[in-house]
């Protein structure tokens, strides 16, 4: 079992930025081997991928984040970030850690981030 706790989130200001974190607990071997993974729901609007790195460190974004989020891992401290920058008020949303292997999938309880315009 893999407990995920996301943090992080806030209100900011348009152009601002925030750095979330995805601190997971449970089987660490497990942990190092699943790729992790940011999604986001906003009111009204179905959970999207932002962004996702492999367990080998190979990442992919949503192309509405490319160039200003950044998502990292750190397998020593069993945690995700997700680096956010230039943010936009369409970026506000609840946004959610993922964690996965094969079929099985984990999720946080989700942290608000709120961009004012």
């Amino acid at each position: 079992q893999v407990q995920l706790v996301e943090s992080g989130g806030g209100l900011v200001q348009h152009g601002g930025s925030l750095r979330l974190s995805c601190a997971a607990s449970g089987s660490i071997f497990i942990i190092n081997h699943m790729g992790m993974g940011w999604y986001r729901q906003a009111p009204g609007k179905q959970r999207e991928l932002v962004a996702e790195i492999t367990s080998g460190g190979r990442t992919n974004y949503a192309d509405s984040v490319k160039g200003r989020f950044t998502i990292s891992r750190d397998n020593a401290k069993n945690t995700v970030y997700l680096q956010m920058n230039s943010l936009n008020p369409e970026d506000t949303a609840v946004y959610y850690c993922n964690a996965r292997m094969g079929p099985v999938n984990y999720w946080g309880q989700g942290t608000q981030v709120t961009v004012s315009s």
